[in-house]
């Protein structure tokens, strides 16, 4: 049966439809216009299979926020977040010079059946002043689409190649001075109507503030909506090597923030730096479900038990 629709739009964006007619993701990969945004692919909108809108775009707050997007906050010096950069003792500033971009290079990869997308996607890391510092190859998988539980899920993973010829040290505002701000890696925005909202783990309910910098396999974060009578829940959560010590270049922690603003990401430098050597890789999976209704944290737990990797 099939249970998704998928259209390109070449050079553009790539939209997936849900059998009940709601455009469930649109991933757009067209250079950005606004370069100090830090020019990249994202995915927005995403939306539950009833239509709720679950990413926000240019929010006023942060207009280099858009959707579900990769990132590199602190690169060797350069900024692939987007917008203002953190410099220790003197805040946040609006550097241009700093920022920098990911150049789509072409989908050599691409899979449509009934109940499935499997996109791979070739990107160039570029520096500011031009240099190829890094190649990309992104995987994006939707599946799982699922009217009776209300859910869909969208695979994300990354391998990044480092291509200068010395070494590309990641970090974030946190291992450049500024406590507690750590995000860098695969981030998500939410819309407005998630400010506020329930963020819990496995075994706690802790809150956003008490998970910021934490580890652990998922995190969910839950809202209800404005405008309407409904909830919705994403769950973000680490493909198993991610966490060991023995396959991940370096640890993961957890950015997550309900207020002022609703932002989760995969920070890969939370803490302290790591160097990627020349020529040599990492690489990490992440998966997200999307889904109707307020989940809490068995429901989960029993999801994701039951769609192994």
């Amino acid at each position: 049966m099939r249970t998704l629709r998928v259209s390109h739009t070449h050079g553009d964006h790539i939209t997936v439809t849900a059998a009940n007619g709601i455009e469930i993701l649109r991933y757009v990969y067209r250079p950005d216009p606004e370069a100090f945004e830090s020019r990249k692919p994202y995915a927005h909108p995403v939306r539950t299979l009833a239509g709720r809108t679950v990413t926000g775009y240019r929010p006023n707050d942060h207009r280099w926020h858009k959707g579900l997007q990769m990132t590199a906050s602190h690169l060797s010096g350069q900024n692939f977040w987007g917008g203002n950069s953190y410099v220790h003792g003197e805040g946040y500033l609006p550097l241009p010079e700093r920022i920098g971009s990911m150049r789509h290079d072409g989908f050599p990869r691409f899979t449509v059946d009934d109940d499935r997308l499997a996109v791979t996607e070739h990107l160039t890391w570029v520096e500011n002043g031009g240099a190829e510092w890094a190649r990309e190859e992104r995987g994006l998988t939707v599946h799982s689409v699922d009217a009776e539980t209300g859910a869909w899920v969208l695979d994300w993973s990354i391998r990044l190649t480092n291509t200068r010829a010395e070494p590309l040290a990641f970090g974030s505002p946190t291992t450049a001075g500024r406590e507690m701000a750590g995000y860098t890696g695969l981030q998500w925005r939410g819309p407005r109507d998630f400010t506020g909202g329930t963020v819990f783990a496995p075994d706690t309910d802790a809150g956003a503030a008490k998970l910021m910098g934490t580890q652990g396999p998922w995190l969910a974060f839950t809202t209800e909506h404005d405008d309407v009578d409904a909830h919705s829940t994403l769950v973000f959560a680490h493909a198993p090597e991610n966490l060991d010590d023995a396959r991940a270049i370096h640890p993961s922690h957890w950015f997550v923030r309900a207020e002022p603003i609703p932002s989760v990401a995969f920070s890969w430098a939370f803490f302290e730096e790591f160097e990627l050597p020349p020529g040599e890789s990492f690489a990490y999976r992440y998966r997200i479900v999307v889904a109707d209704g307020s989940w809490d944290g068995s429901r989960v737990r029993a999801y994701l038990e039951g769609l192994p990797w």
